[in-house]
């Protein structure tokens, strides 16, 4: 059985090392702290757009959701920050990692692909599942000497139709 807290890549493998620390554990953490301080280094601003997928295989379906890195730092916020006002029967961030894979980063040069994907859900203290179902891409680059997301393709459906 795999570990969710442990990177799956050698410290050898530096660029996949890099971006799983800061795509899994990173996140994670400045997401359940609502602090975007503790990822703000991590975006190439200039040229940053995410798409979302809106959970619809179709492409027809997705749309521009985030044309700058302030829209999306302004709604990553807005969720983190919903999410501290809501009540687990569980550890969240035990729950977040233990959906959470990132197994597949392609690197070419100075440029990568990582699929990072989440299958499953935390339970809510009524017993109900928050389900976590889709995946997310991100195009990253080495960028003043570190990886960093330089956009994304998120809310795409996991598995794909």
């Amino acid at each position: 059985m795999r570990d969710p807290h442990a990177n799956p890549f050698p410290a050898s493998d530096v660029a996949r090392h890099s971006i799983w620390e800061m795509l899994v554990p990173r996140d994670i953490d400045a997401f359940l702290a609502a602090d975007w301080s503790m990822v703000a280094g991590d975006f190439v601003e200039e040229g940053f757009l995410a798409i979302s997928g809106n959970h619809k295989p179709n492409p027809d379906d997705w749309s521009l959701a985030f044309p700058s890195l302030d829209t999306y730092r302004d709604e990553w916020l807005k969720q983190a920050r919903d999410f501290q006002g809501q009540t687990y029967g569980e550890d969240p961030r035990q729950a977040i990692f233990a959906t959470t894979t990132l197994e597949e980063i392609e690197v070419k040069g100075e440029t990568a692909l990582a699929r990072k994907k989440f299958q499953g859900g935390i339970r809510r203290t009524d017993g109900s599942l928050d389900v976590m179902q889709w995946q997310t891409l991100y195009t990253c680059r080495l960028h003043e000497g570190r990886w960093k997301i330089c956009g994304f393709t998120g809310y795409l459906p996991n598995p794909t139709a």
